[in-house]
């Protein structure tokens, strides 16, 4: 009777084993093959009366399949010994291993910190997501300022009854400073480090991300010659002791008065090149005197105390250092391009 079959292959399937994969293979051919076991029955089931075919189809498939989930587990039990069995052969020279560097950032951004370090200031990272209180109110943006707008930050949400919940991506780390103003009194002198975000075109020169590291000295009797010696001996640490600064008028909302800070060629040395635009000078920085509006919305007295602050763009140290010229190449992960650094680290 074909039944009698059926139920004698099925308790032979459920008993099989193999030791390698040979053994296992020569059950596949015996059951499952063309010529095996279980097509034969198959050619059987052909003659079989109308009436006892329901029944004897499904015992045949029940009988495929256990088979097959058996035959697989076999295999699967086997290759787990044969790759657990292999030993390791200690005198095999090793595989290369290709050693990568720090990435040019990285090692601008601590060279920066590095000289800061050295002059006396504490770094403090604040929150890449930030709301408008400490990233614009408290730094005294007007409330019609550009950098408010969709077309210049990435906001997360927009409170219409009270700007100063906006959440946003921090356009600059300066809100950093804002933080730990409201929690540290002075004498402050700190190093704010970190990415930001800005609602730009990505090109050679622009990027929607960048990294700066704002500083922040807050005492009494701060000038603005303290902050010239401070730039200065930063300018000659990281181009060379021959570095020349100056200092150009400007505007920022947070200092009073606010210049930017060039630095002398250090290609040209000054004399003018393609490069600096045959000025011999290159802008680096922007600086200021910490605005008494921002020092008051710390609660910070600013009939006692003055401060300066500067800011700078890691991206654009690395520029001047290695003479990159595409931004792009900072966060695009080709290993070429962070192969030329090796010599650097």
């Amino acid at each position: 009777m074909l039944t009698d079959k059926i139920d004698e292959l099925l308790k032979e399937v459920s008993a099989l084993s193999a030791k390698n994969a040979e053994d296992v293979e020569q059950l596949r051919l015996k059951y499952l093959s063309k010529k095996g076991e279980i097509n034969a029955i198959i050619a059987d089931f052909r003659n079989v009366a109308k009436e006892e075919k329901r029944e004897l189809g499904i015992k045949i498939n029940e009988l495929k399949k256990a088979a097959t989930d058996k035959i697989n587990a076999l295999r699967e039990q086997v290759e787990t010994t044969e790759t657990a069995s292999e030993s390791l052969d200690l005198t095999r020279t090793a595989y290369p291993v290709d050693l990568g560097t720090r990435h040019p950032l990285t090692l601008v951004r601590n060279e920066i910190i590095d000289i800061f370090q050295r002059m006396g200031f504490t770094l403090y990272n604040g929150p890449e997501v930030d709301d408008d209180k400490h990233v614009f109110t408290m730094l005294n943006f007007a409330a019609d300022h550009p950098a408010r707008d969709m077309q210049d930050t990435f906001f997360i949400s927009q409170n219409p009854n009270d700007v100063t919940k906006n959440v946003l991506l921090r356009s600059h780390t300066s809100g950093d400073e804002a933080h730990y103003m409201e929690t540290h009194e002075p004498p402050i002198r700190v190093l704010c480090p970190g990415r930001v975000y800005r609602n730009e075109a990505i090109s050679a020169r622009a990027h929607c991300f960048f990294h700066q590291v704002e500083g922040l000295y807050v005492d009494k009797g701060v000038s603005f010659t303290d902050l010239k010696q401070v730039l200065l001996t930063f300018a000659r640490e990281m181009f060379g002791a021959d570095t020349k600064i100056r200092l150009r008028p400007s505007f920022f909302p947070f200092t009073e008065p606010s210049a930017e800070m060039d630095i002398s060629c250090s290609i040209c040395g000054g004399k003018g090149c393609n490069f600096c635009k045959h000025t011999g000078w290159v802008e680096i920085l922007g600086c200021g005197m910490v605005d008494p509006h921002d020092l008051a919305a710390c609660n910070i007295d600013p009939e006692v105390y003055t401060g300066y602050a500067f800011g700078m763009g890691v991206e654009r140290i690395a520029n001047l250092k290695y003479g990159v010229n595409d931004l792009r190449l900072f966060s695009e992960n080709d290993t070429r391009f962070l192969e030329e650094f090796q010599s650097a680290y």
